[in-house]
């Protein structure tokens, strides 16, 4: 008897504790698959580089079923924000910097500090950079994952190069005089035979990046706004504005609208544009296509920071399926979602080193060491150098007035002026 009174105390013990455990239980029980849905940006190449990692997920984990719902990027932030408005939005969304700041203010957006140390999650925090967290980290907890990095390049038309007769950025580069000297020379050059030079667009990687290039900041290291005294950021301004109204480059937000920079570019009416690796999938595709990367010039004898863009996976709070849709947001940053990605034509690079190593290994570009030396010394939006993305709002009001200078309605110096006022307004 003494036995089986032990044996039954023990059997209430383990009963106990696994009752207690604060491990999510996410194994579906009765036979019914979890169908969870995820919103993302994307061209249709890239489309296909997010469905690889769900494939894999769903194959470690059958009994949940995953919907990729794909939004064009100029719609995706208000298709978003409307649906989480709504009862059902997606249960896993990816969000920009400054949005997933505005949907944590919101409380929209799941806590996720506490599953990634469970033993559910495929990957830990502690694995990622600690510079990539920017506005998804607020007050010690995590509520969005970055899945991948993407430094600023410069993507050039060898074709479009040779044909012009004009030398490429790479020739400047390998003589030590890729500066801004050598961009407007080089697109000058284009502009004269025919071609649009450079495809200028209005966004904070830009900025920033033009801005570092130089030598000078819009926000120190510190987060402190100091561009109404920093000159060499006035003077990137300045070229900013140049370049659009010699026309030596074309404003993106002046084209007819659907005529895009990409399309521009595999059509070799233009010679240069920037953006990270997502364009290379697409340009990949296109076997008619001659291009490589670039570094950003610089006028400071070595190469400078880049902008780094990420996105945040996150989770949305009010999802009937929470504990599964942490369970497929920490695979998708995982090694193996990165992995799965990344690897084969892959639109990005990883944000884990054992990821990075194997993209690395499988690269077919010719420069595109140049993207692994953006990832090891530029800054993400939300960064102290980039701080205007911890602001709600004050990421749109700096476009807004930006992109008046790029059409030509205030110079930059103007310009200059009204960002002094919206963001030491915005920051105080």
């Amino acid at each position: 008897m003494s036995w089986i009174k032990i044996g039954f105390f023990l059997s209430v013990l383990f009963l106990l504790a696994a009752a207690c455990s604060t491990s999510p239980k996410i194994k579906n029980t009765d036979g019914q698959k979890v169908r969870l849905t995820m919103l993302a940006w994307g061209n249709p190449a890239e489309v296909k580089v997010y469905q690889r990692a769900l494939d894999a997920f769903e194959k470690e984990n059958p009994y949940i079923e995953v919907k990729l719902v794909p939004v064009p990027g100029d719609q995706y932030e208000q298709k978003l924000l409307t649906q989480l408005q709504e009862s059902r939005g997606p249960d896993v969304f990816y969000a920009y910097e400054p949005t997933i700041a505005r949907l944590i203010g919101a409380k929209q957006v799941q806590p996720l500090g506490e599953f990634l140390n469970s033993d559910a999650s495929d990957v830990k925090a502690e694995d990622f950079p600690e510079g990539l967290w920017g506005p998804a980290k607020r007050d010690g907890e995590i509520y969005g994952v970055t899945p991948d990095s993407n430094p600023m390049v410069m993507y050039y038309n060898k074709k479009v190069f040779k044909e012009a007769g004009v030398k490429t950025p790479q020739e400047y580069y390998d003589e030590g005089k890729w500066n801004w000297d050598a961009f407007e020379e080089v697109t000058s050059k284009l502009k004269a035979a025919g071609k649009q030079g450079y495809i200028a667009e209005n966004w904070w990687a830009h900025w920033y990046s033009w801005v570092w290039s130089n030598g000078g900041q819009i926000f120190d290291e510190q987060g402190k706004y100091v561009l109404d005294h920093n000159e060499k950021g006035k003077e990137a301004f300045s070229f900013m504005y140049d370049m659009v109204k010699k026309g030596n480059a074309v404003y993106l937000g002046s084209l007819p609208k659907g005529q895009g920079a990409d399309a521009m570019f595999m059509s070799n009416q233009v010679g240069m544009l920037a953006a990270g690796r997502w364009l290379e999938p697409l340009f990949s595709q296109n076997k008619s296509l001659d291009f490589d990367y670039i570094y950003w010039p610089s006028n400071t004898g070595k190469n400078e920071p880049v902008a780094i863009p990420v996105a945040y996976v996150a989770v949305n709070k009010n999802s009937p399926h929470v504990q599964e849709a942490m369970k497929l947001a920490a695979f998708y940053v995982s090694v193996k979602g990165q992995e799965a990605r990344l690897v084969e034509g892959g639109n990005a690079m990883g944000t884990l080193a054992a990821a990075d190593e194997s993209i690395k290994k499988k690269a077919t570009i010719e420069h595109s060491s140049y993207l692994t030396e953006g990832c090891n010394i530029g800054h993400a939006h939300g960064s102290a150098l980039a701080y205007d993305a911890q602001v709600p709002g004050l990421n749109s009001d700096i476009t807004e007035t930006i992109d008046r200078m790029f059409l030509g309605k205030q110079d930059a110096a103007a310009t200059i002026e009204k960002l002094n006022q919206i963001i030491s307004k915005a920051v105080k």
